[in-house]
């Protein structure tokens, strides 16, 4: 059943995806930024819908209350990156149009990378690496100037359940370089839709919004220590069985941990 109802998800996405990146592509040239992104969140919402519908993944959400307040408030947003669930998940629950960090090569994607390119993102070269984080650092700080908060997966690909990947410090670099703030989410998407695999299973993904954690006067090596503790042991928290007793993994240790609990 859980092949059937993934097979069946899967076909519904490649169908819907084709007229609404057609649709995004023509009308980019007549709209503005903003209202494209609203546009393509309200595809992603569906998406979301869909996965609840058709695969019955659910989203169990807290923290919001830890979001910026204010229309500008400037924001880096560094989530657990288990799944392609939390990429359609994100822009569906945020209250503002958020900017993805995302390597070039998904721009040549049919359709969904097409539509990918006509909005204001950060798409970079991964081999050029000091020219690519200049590019991050440029786009970002004016992209957070008009009030979109930009989105990382500190990992950089997607890590199975239960493991932690290596915690990359270009999110802090770049909350530093703008002076803004960075908020630490966990997600526990690997627990209905596995990493990488295409039969997807009923269930509740825990997501969850820490405290804003102040970039100010810090290293760029100590703020991702802070972020990577907090996201780990908040996964530990919401994913128990995915960290068994027998095995634990052995976390960093930071001064001090942002905590929304």
């Amino acid at each position: 059943m859980n092949f059937i109802r993934s097979l069946v998800h899967v076909l519904w996405m490649a169908i819907t995806v084709i007229p609404w990146a057609l649709f995004v592509v023509l009308i980019s040239y007549f709209v503005s930024s903003t209202r494209l992104y609203w546009i393509c969140a309200g595809w992603l919402r569906l998406a979301v819908n869909s996965g609840t519908w058709i695969l019955g993944i659910k989203n169990r959400i807290q923290g919001m209350e830890n979001l910026p307040l204010g229309t500008k408030d400037p924001a880096v947003l560094l989530v657990k990156h288990q799944s392609t669930w939390e990429t359609f998940v994100m822009p569906a629950i945020m209250p503002h149009p958020l900017a993805y960090v995302f390597k070039k090569e998904l721009l040549h994607v049919p359709f969904f990378g097409w539509a990918m390119g006509r909005l204001d993102m950060i798409h970079i070269d991964r081999k050029q690496r000091s020219r690519a984080f200049a590019k991050v650092v440029q786009q970002g700080r004016r992209l957070m100037e008009e009030g979109v908060w930009v989105i990382m997966f500190p990992e950089g690909t997607r890590i199975p359940r239960g493991q932690k990947g290596e915690y990359k410090s270009g999110g802090a670099r770049l909350a530093i370089a703008a002076g803004v703030p960075v908020i630490p989410i966990a997600v526990t998407s690997a627990r209905c839709w596995p990493t990488r695999a295409f039969v997807k299973t009923p269930g509740v993904v825990d997501i969850s919004i820490g405290r804003a954690i102040s970039s100010e006067g810090r290293s760029a090596e100590e703020l991702m220590l802070e972020v990577e503790t907090w996201i780990e042991s908040e996964m530990h928290r919401l994913d128990p069985e995915a960290y068994p007793e027998s095995c634990p993994e052995a976390l960093p240790q930071a001064n001090s941990a942002a905590s929304g609990h």
